[in-house]
Parts: structure tokens; C-alpha cells; sequence
């Protein structure tokens, strides 16, 4: 399994700075079932987001120079900070800029390279070009926590941006007279759309209709899970906001909004199983293969190839995890 939006288990955070976090999250993220993933960064001072960014670059040079057993870490996601007020979630408005190429040149050096992807909302001043700019470098960019328009999100996408972060949710919703950024998502030709499928963030009839509109082939499952993840019912951050974790949700604790997720990305996959609208192979696709493909990486995981690393994972009938494979050995096994 590939997880391309994930910001924390276990306790840590991407936000801490803290490769030696990273690197637990990366461990234990095998426990799920996932075998390469992107850590995801949290709106926040350009300072702190450079850091972050550097504190990746320092565990993913940690696990290889130490072989360390972890889940490979393929890129940094950066959700933020170039998002606007209206639909922002979790996402702290106070650090909210424009779309700044220079900023991201300077996140990408701390990060030696790693920055993948990176989320905007289309209204902010400059996003096309913006976009197109990052689509030259080989960065995808992705459309979120924004209240733009159709056209306005059209524009991006013309431009490169190519994903869009967790559908339906920080997003303009989908009208008879103003399609929004959910139409957008919809019906834009080989754009991926993001879903988190826990049952919490998205009633199965949207994401029913998310499939129908996008084909498996281009939705990708996600779990936007933040540090409480694979730790239970408690309290907990993300970012600079307190969370309660309660019945299966992460909920800010100032207004009840949602708080990013607590869900394991083989959760996701039974889920859409369960709720009749993939297959099993078709599950297992959109949380492997599709994610890897949406932000170029489908060349080195996603796949059981000739070439690739031997990663993967055991399920029974049920599609519980029985055991995950790094390298062709078990180092999970339930």
C-alpha cells in the first residue's frame, strides 16, 4: 500500500521537526500494511515548514545509511501554506501566503529534492502560474481547502496541477449553477482525486459518485492521519490545535470540525469493498498503484513487477492484514 497524505502515527508528527519521529512513523507504518509513503506537512511559519522539510531529508538519509526497516519514505507532501480561509479545516489562516515560488525554491533545498507535491488553492493570487511553474520542475500539484470557483480551479489544472486533496472535503461543494471544486475533481480528464474512506469524512453515496465520475483508475484512498493515529481514544494536537479522538474520529476540540483521521489506509480499502462500491482488486489499486501513479513514483512502488522491490502485503478472504513484505522478508506479521 502507498499513502501519499499522511501527517503522523503513533505520536509523532511531520510538524515536530524530528527525524528520529519520522522514522517511528515510518516503522510503524508497516504494521498498516503501508510500504512507501509521503510525509505531509501542516500549514505553518515558512520557517517551520523548512524545517519539517529538512527533518524528512534527514530520516529518509537516516534509514538508508542505517538499513532501517521502514516504510520508504518517496517524497514530501507540503499541505499548505498557500491556502485560503473559507474551507481551511485544521489548516492555521495565520500563516495563509500566496503561491510564492521562491519560498517553495528554499523549501526545496532544505528538503535536498524530496518535495513531490504540494496543495494551493486555485483563487490565491498567481496559482496558475504558479502551477505551471511546479509542473516544469516535475512537482504535482494538488487543489485544496479553497472556496474557488470551477473556472478558477479549470485554470490550474490547464496549467499542471494535476490532483485533488481529500474530495469533497476544505473544498467549494459541487452546485447545479456553480460546480465548484468538486466539479472540478469530477470531471477534469486524468486529474486523481484524493478520498478518505472512514466512513466519517465522506457518506459512501459521495464517494460512490467520486468513483463513478473519476474510475477507480484516477481515485486515490487516503488517510489524512494525524499523530493520534494507532494510539486509541484520547486527546491529542494536530499542529498548534487540540484534538479529541472518539469514536473513530479526530475532531478539533474548539468548534468539533474534523481533524484530519485516525484511519489505516487497509481500513479504506475494506471499507469501499464493504460498502459495494470496488472490488477487492479495485480497492487494493486505488490505495497502491493509483496513488503511486499520481505523484510519479509508480516506477519504483505500486507494483508486484519484475524490477521493483519486494513489498508487499498478505490479506485473507476478509482483506485483514496478515503480514506486510519489505525487501521479499516479513516484518509484520499479525
Amino acid at each position: 500500500l502507498v499513502d501519499t497524505h499522511i501527517h503522523g502515527f503513533l505520536d509523532h508528527d511531520i510538524m515536530d521537526c524530528d527525524p528520529d519521529g519520522v522514522i517511528e512513523i515510518a516503522q510503524g507504518l508497516l504494521s498498516n500494511g503501508v510500504t512507501s509513503w509521503l510525509p505531509t506537512t501542516l500549514t505553518a511559519s515558512v520557517q517551520q515548514t523548512g524545517d519539517a522539510c529538512e527533518s524528512v531529508a534527514d530520516a529518509a538519509e537516516g534509514i538508508a545509511a542505517n538499513g532501517i526497516d521502514a516504510a520508504r519514505i518517496q517524497g514530501i507532501f507540503l499541505e499548505g501554506p498557500f491556502f485560503t480561509e473559507k474551507h481551511k479545516g485544521a489548516q492555521n489562516p495565520a500563516y495563509f501566503l500566496d503561491p510564492d515560488v521562491e519560498v517553495f525554491d528554499e523549501w526545496q533545498e532544505r528538503a535536498d529534492g524530496w518535495i513531490a507535491k504540494i496543495a494551493i488553492a486555485p483563487e490565491r493570487d498567481g496559482a496558475p502560474e504558479f502551477c505551471a511553474e511546479m509542473a516544469d520542475r516535475g512537482v504535482h500539484v494538488a487543489l485544496g481547502h479553497s472556496d474557488a470557483t470551477y473556472e478558477e480551479a479549470l485554470a490550474c489544472v490547464n496549467a499542471g496541477a494535476d490532483i485533488f486533496v481529500h474530495t469533497y472535503n476544505g473544498m467549494s461543494g459541487l452546485h447545479h449553477r456553480e460546480p465548484g471544486m468538486v466539479g472540478a475533481a469530477m470531471t477534469t480528464h486524468g486529474t486523481y482525486a484524493e478520498a478518505i474512506c472512514d466512513g466519517h469524512h465522506l457518506n459512501p453515496i459521495a464517494v460512490r459518485a467520486l468513483v463513478n465520475a473519476k474510475g477507480y483508475d484516477h481515485t486515490v484512498l487516503i488517510t489524512d492521519c494525524m499523530r493520534a493515529g494507532g494510539m486509541g481514544e484520547c486527546e491529542s494536537m494536530l499542529g498548534e490545535f487540540p484534538v479529541i479522538v472518539k469514536d473513530g474520529t479526530a475532531r478539533l476540540k474548539d468548534g468539533g470540525s474534523l481533524a484530519g483521521s485516525i484511519l489505516e489506509l487497509i481500513q479504506g480499502v475494506q471499507n469501499v469493498v464493504k460498502w459495494g462500491i470496488a472490488t477487492p482488486h479495485e480497492a487494493l489499486t486505488m490505495a497502491s498503484l493509483v496513488p503511486a501513479k499520481s505523484v510519479g513514483i509508480d516506477d519504483v512502488c505500486g507494483r508486484i513487477d519484475p524490477g521493483y522491490a519486494a513489498d508487499f502485503i498478505v490479506l485473507d478472504d476478509e482483506l485483514q492484514l496478515k503480514a506486510t513484505y519489505l525487501d521479499g522478508k516479513p516484518y509484520f506479521e499479525a
